[in-house]
């Protein structure tokens, strides 16, 4: 198995939970606890624990600070993958 191949998969997953989170944020179990549920087990059982919790009353949100933190994370893995992908994995190669 190559590093890229890792690489998205474990990137794919990340991306997958912090759509739970934000699935999470509009309800009572806010962005964290989602994310790191789905973190911690799948991006499905995120998903449904999420969605079984309570909906904020007046259609809030539940952001913290984890919420920031985890948009400039994903932000980073995305253009490193990115950067890996468009110049062939020659950065690896080159480290």
């Amino acid at each position: 198995m190559s590093i890229l191949t890792l690489l998205f998969g474990v990137l794919s997953g990340c991306f997958l939970a912090v759509l739970v989170g934000i699935i999470g944020s509009h309800r009572r179990i806010g962005f964290g606890w989602a994310f790191l549920i789905s973190v911690i087990f799948t991006p499905l059982v995120g998903l449904i624990i999420a969605l079984l919790t309570d909906p904020l009353p007046g259609g809030g949100q539940r952001w913290g600070c984890i919420g920031t933190f985890v948009a400039i994370l994903g932000l980073l893995f995305l253009i490193v993958f990115l950067m890996l992908v468009l110049t062939g994995g020659a950065l690896i190669a080159a480290v």
